[in-house]
């Protein structure tokens, strides 16, 4: 099966066609605003375009069409056999004659230049890129063909509005229906001759049947909803008729084959449009519609004209689609009914009620929509039904080994083919991670497979899209499907038994719902979704929303900008003071970081630390703000204040073998007796490693520095636990402060009586209100800090709110 090759850039249109609907753009305007005669100023609109793709259509005609095979057979790609590759010498024509030249009497001789750099290679019927067989020629003949009959079909369109004001105003509408009838036929005849066309079966013939009879039944019924009120006039609804069945074919056409042959999709698109601006110039001539009005029909001709010579040369000389690519799918069931909807609104905007033909009309629009849903439903049946056939034959074939564990030799384009048949349903993405080494190992990924087949339901699809990367396609809704990931994990996170010990793997799960676009775009929202389970420590499953992707989109935006945030000067604190409850007088402040970035804005913690453990960064940050720190307390001891100051460190951070001296060095380096330096660290990630906390916090005693339990929780297994670790302060939350239930004291009366015989200060914060105040006053808290009494601030407003307080500190 031929391979696509990888998609280029997106080509920008010649600045001549830019000029071109620039020049039409300003013609249709000036039309509109009744500076041009109507019929002049559509005829100006309409000229340039018509022209320039007349003359490029005539070339093409003339000759400039490619011969070569790669271009007119475009999913054949040229190959080298090395079966037939000439020696250099020969293939460069230095060889002796007689081997240059032989060949058999049945066959002409030939020459191949495969082995040549920079020259073609053979063509598969063993002919040179020179050379042109009979078959080949009539395929270029055909081409020319079709161009001339394109050239010719543009240019009656364009003659059509070119002649309106020369004409007499009696004689346009018939002007405009010769054109019409001639212009139709001729788009036709070349339509139905485009490269790569293929037959359908009986099956596609009527599921595009009723494609195109839902949407003519409602762009009939939108015609006949805008047009003016009162009799219909014969030639107009006749018009109108024929040229919404004949749009609604070209569209439905135009999107199938948008891309397998995107090429032939723009020609589609072109007579479209060619075709519907002529329909609407019989109508508006019809209905004696004044001249201001006729500059419309400009757009769509100037526009169908350009679309039409884009999609030929790109159908016979530069597109080359796969064949594997899945058809394009479309909103069978929105489009017919948006489009009636619309019209109906505006038609009971203007005229307020509906006559009876209209309404029957308009429910002629419901069966074929029903039809088009009951058709994909059953095509995607008999999909599924051939996957699972498909892969029951495989895994029969494969016998019981590893391999028949493995999800079926189905491809990412399978997966892609199944997303397109479906109406409903969900994407599940699977990744998983190896505990211990780089990726699992093969016996591990063999049973994770059989897990997954196990696990998912009978007629789920199970596609392996990489290494450790799987995909499940089901039919269940939202609910269901996040109940089958969360069954999924809790399988393939059981251990899984080994020779040499049983091992582990952490899985990430992402799921999407299949109606959120178009497959690949759920394929991306999946994969977003997991990245997003990874990025939350794993062993989860997340679904996709708008809000996840912007998570997603600003944790990379941070990973990118936060290397180098130090050295760029980037970082910043701010201060937030402690306050002697008893007095209401400063006598301490916690240091707060931010990360100023000039992309990002003002970055909190919160969400700078995770992102700082992830890189690896959090050293050189805790670094930078001990360093800050100190030298902040060193510039208020020269105003005579001796506060204290908290910073706050992880306990990865506090783990470091040279944290201590670190402290010790930076204390030195500015002159800060340790013991107005607080280092704080949140008791939640203090479990994981409590001995070596406890050894650091030992360690920073010993040198005069004193240290702070942050966040306490105030829990059975929290109270055990304070009594292990060398503090000097803890900190608890405001919530300890209110009543307790059913009558008994405040829990803080008993965190307060426990600290007071450890020999440690209570520190309450998050005070937001002078209720709060007094409850901890109350509660014998000595320190408090919050918004009640102080809000964090630069170093320079904080002290200028140090010196409200006279006697404080000093």
């Amino acid at each position: 099966m031929p391979v696509p090759p990888p998609a280029g850039p997106r080509r920008r249109p010649p600045l001549s066609d830019v000029a071109v609907s620039l020049t039409g753009a300003v013609f249709l305007l000036a039309g509109v605003a009744g500076l041009l005669p109507g019929p002049a100023a559509a005829a100006l609109a309409v000229a340039g375009g018509s022209a320039l793709a007349c003359v490029r259509l005539a070339w093409l005609a003339g000759g400039a069409l490619p011969a070569a095979p790669s271009d007119l057979t475009p999913n054949v790609p040229p190959t080298v056999d090395a079966r037939t590759t000439e020696s250099p010498a020969r293939s460069a024509g230095t060889g002796p004659p007689e081997h240059r030249h032989a060949a058999s009497p049945a066959r002409p001789a030939v020459h191949r230049h495969a082995a040549s750099p920079g020259v073609p290679p053979e063509r598969r019927d063993g002919t040179a890129p020179g050379v042109t067989t009979g078959r080949q020629a009539r395929r270029v003949a055909l081409s020319r063909r079709v161009a001339a009959i394109l050239d010719a079909a543009v240019l009656v369109a364009g003659l059509t509005v070119a002649v309106l004001p020369l004409s007499d105003p009696a004689h346009r509408l018939p002007i405009a229906l010769t054109g019409l009838c001639l212009t139709t036929p001729l788009y036709v005849t070349a339509l139905l001759r485009l490269p790569g066309r293929s037959r359908m079966s009986g099956p596609e013939l009527v599921r595009r049947g009723v494609d195109v009879l839902a949407l003519g039944v409602s762009l009939v019924f939108a015609g006949w909803m805008l047009l003016p009120g009162g009799p219909v006039r014969a030639v107009a609804g006749i018009a109108a008729s024929g040229g919404a069945v004949l749009l609604a074919v070209l569209v439905v056409a135009a999107l199938a084959e948008r891309r397998r042959r995107p090429g032939a999709a723009g020609c589609h698109a072109g007579a479209a449009l060619t075709l519907g601006g002529l329909t609407l110039l019989v109508v508006l001539l019809a209905y004696d519609a004044p001249e201001r009005a006729l500059p419309v029909v400009a757009a769509p001709l100037l526009a169908g004209a350009l679309l039409t010579v884009a999609g030929l040369r790109r159908a016979w000389a530069g597109e080359r689609p796969g064949r594997d690519l899945a058809p394009a799918a479309w909103p069978r069931l929105t489009a017919p009914a948006g489009i009636a909807a619309l019209a109906a609104g505006v038609h009971l905007c203007a005229v307020g009620e509906f006559s009876t033909g209209a309404m029957a009309l308009g429910l002629a629009v419901i069966p074929p929509i029903m039809a088009g849903e009951l058709l994909a439903a059953a095509d995607q049946r008999r999909r599924v039904q051939r996957l699972a056939a498909r892969e029951a034959w495989l895994r029969r074939r494969l016998g019981p080994d590893a391999r028949a564990a493995e999800p079926a030799p189905l491809t990412r384009a399978d997966l892609v083919r199944a997303m397109a048949q479906r109406s409903g349903g969900a994407l599940l993405v699977v990744d998983l991670h190896g505990e211990g080494v780089a990726v699992p190992e093969g016996p591990v990924l063999t049973e994770v497979a059989r897990r997954l087949r196990a696990g998912a339901e009978t007629r789920d699809l199970v596609v392996r899209l990489g290494d450790t990367e799987y995909a499940i396609l089901t039919d269940l809704g939202p609910v269901l499907a996040y109940a089958l990931g969360t069954r999924l994990l809790a399988a393939l996170t059981e251990p899984y038994p080994r020779p040499c010990g049983a091992a582990r793997v952490r899985v990430s799960v992402g799921l999407a719902e299949t109606s959120g676009g178009e497959p690949e775009d759920v394929l991306r929202q999946a994969d977003l979704a997991r990245r997003r389970a990874v990025q939350l420590g794993r062993d989860r499953v997340e679904w996709y929303d708008a809000y996840l992707e912007e998570q997603l989109v600003r944790r990379l935006d941070l990973e990118r900008e936060l290397p180098g945030a130090v050295a760029r000067g980037e970082l910043d604190l701010v201060y937030q003071p402690v306050v002697a409850l008893a007095e209401r007088v400063p006598v301490g402040t916690e240091a707060l970081l931010r990360w100023r970035s000039p992309t990002l804005g003002t970055v909190l913690p919160a969400e700078l630390l995770p992102v700082a453990t992830d890189l690896d960064l959090v050293g050189e940050i805790g670094r930078w703000v001990v360093d800050r720190a100190c030298r902040q307390l060193a510039a208020w001891s020269e105003g005579g204040r001796e506060l204290w100051m908290a910073v706050n460190v992880t306990p990865r951070e506090l783990a470091a073998p040279d944290f201590v001296a670190r402290t010790a060095t930076a204390l030195a380096a500015y002159d800060v007796s340790p013991e107005r330096l607080v280092v704080e660290v949140a008791e939640p990630g203090v479990s994981a490693e409590l001995s070596t906390v406890v050894a650091r916090l030992a360690g920073l005693r010993s040198i005069g520095v004193r240290t702070a339990l942050d966040d306490f929780r105030a829990e059975h297994a929290s109270l055990a636990q304070l009594r292990r670790l060398p503090i000097d302060l803890l900190k608890v939350g405001p919530h300890l402060v209110g009543p307790g239930g059913d009558g008994q004291r405040p829990l803080i009366d008993v965190v307060a009586n426990l600290a007071d015989r450890l020999g440690v200060e209570l520190v309450v914060e998050e005070l937001e209100s002078e209720g709060q105040v007094a409850g901890a006053r109350r509660a014998g808290c000595r320190y408090g800090q919050g918004f009640a009494l102080a809000r964090p601030a630069t170093a320079e407003r904080v002290e200028a709110w140090f010196e409200e307080f006279p006697s404080a500190a000093r």
